[in-house]
């Protein structure tokens, strides 16, 4: 695949690492003055903008996209920002079609989409990812009295393959010594529509599972006749596993509500999942061989490290945006809204609405500088 590559004075990605502090209003800047700034940095200048800013995709960031949206938009009080949380699959598919200047996505872009957004983008740099939200992924049951399982990727994989089939299975109770479990069925339920929450949740399984996961990574859930019940969207699947006494699911952590939740095993230990453990796999992963240059910010996620302090099932959440913009009202729009994303203050709404891990200040830094790298045709 040959892409046209630009590269940029960044840092290296190497030497990324995430914040790992909890994040609270305490921690946010206020602002210096009463005149807004659109990046949510007191040294910037202020910049005067206006228009209509959509986006669409992932549905594991609508919860930090309104927050990042009502933020940005009191700021900018002339900007109206939209977001369809359609999935990670149709935001990119309107990404490249041109109906949407960004698109979030749990997922990355394959070596066909990064050729259409070559062809899509203005000039011939293509399309960058993003990262602005770090999120552990959740494995969510219903099971009455029961708040907290240990399971290994092998026994989960087994479930979402329909082979283990009954809650008090003894590969189940084996890692839950002392819970009773019981003799329940298991209703499986996973993302009917194409979704980054399953390519990242069955890259684990692929990863993690020692062949007990016989299929690839992707973003559409691959089902058999023993497969249980499909959910378009994070909320639907999320309403179906606390409508269906013994069903198990996965969502984005910070929808997991009071649903039980799965410790997954991690070298010898069973982990569960939190921001920091997030964080932590993320910093230890490096980027993906098919990244577009240097400003492409797609990572290949660790998935079968055996550091305990990490939770290897976790989703990098990227926006996609475009190397060039042929409109300057669209280059800021899109530009100044994403340094936003990426900023303390940003991130800080986002930890504070949806949990999720902020990025550290260096890798704020290196987005901010592609940003200001991205031209108008």
């Amino acid at each position: 695949m040959k892409i046209a590559m630009r590269t940029g004075a960044v840092a290296s990605a190497a030497a990324l690492t995430f914040v790992l502090a909890a994040c609270s209003p305490t921690n946010e800047q206020p602002a210096s003055s009463d005149e807004p700034t659109v990046a949510g940095t007191e040294s910037e200048a202020p910049v005067s903008l206006s228009g209509n800013l959509q986006g669409a995709g992932a549905s594991s960031q609508e919860s930090a996209m309104d927050a990042w949206r009502a933020k940005f938009q009191l700021a900018n009080p002339d900007v109206t920002v939209g977001y369809d949380p359609v999935g990670s699959g149709g935001g990119i598919e309107q990404f490249l079609s041109g109906a949407v200047p960004f698109a979030g996505s749990d997922g990355l872009l394959e070596a066909a989409e990064y050729e259409q957004a070559v062809q899509q983008c203005d000039g011939d740099g293509g399309a960058y990812h993003l990262p602005m939200y770090v999120s552990p992924v959740a494995v969510i049951f219903n099971l009455e009295g029961i708040d907290s399982l240990n399971l290994d990727a092998a026994t989960i994989s087994q479930i979402f393959n329909g082979e283990i089939t009954s809650w008090d299975d003894e590969a189940i109770a084996a890692q839950n010594e002392g819970v009773e479990l019981p003799a329940q069925s298991i209703t499986t339920a996973f993302r009917s529509d194409s979704s980054g929450t399953s390519e990242n949740f069955t890259d684990y399984l692929e990863q993690a599972s020692d062949g007990a996961w016989t299929h690839e990574a992707s973003k559409e859930f691959p089902t058999t006749d023993a497969t249980g019940q499909g959910f378009d969207g994070t909320s639907a699947l999320v309403d179906g596993v606390k409508a269906t006494p013994g069903a198990i699911g996965y969502a984005d952590a910070s929808r997991a509500d009071t649903l039980g939740t799965v410790a997954i095993k991690v070298g010898e230990e069973y982990v569960p999942f939190s921001p920091e453990a997030a964080a932590n796999i993320i910093a230890a992963s490096p980027l993906s061989e098919e990244a577009n240059g240097a400003n492409d910010l797609a990572y290949a996620i660790d998935r079968t490290t055996t550091d305990s302090s990490a939770y290897p099932l976790t989703l990098v959440s990227y926006h996609i945006v475009c190397s060039q913009y042929d409109d300057e009202t669209e280059r800021a729009l899109v530009t100044e809204f994403e340094k936003y994303v990426a900023s303390e203050e940003g991130q800080a709404e986002a930890a504070a609405a949806a949990g999720s891990a902020p990025l550290s200040a260096e890798l704020s830094a290196q987005i901010t500088a592609i940003l200001d790298e991205i031209a108008a045709g």
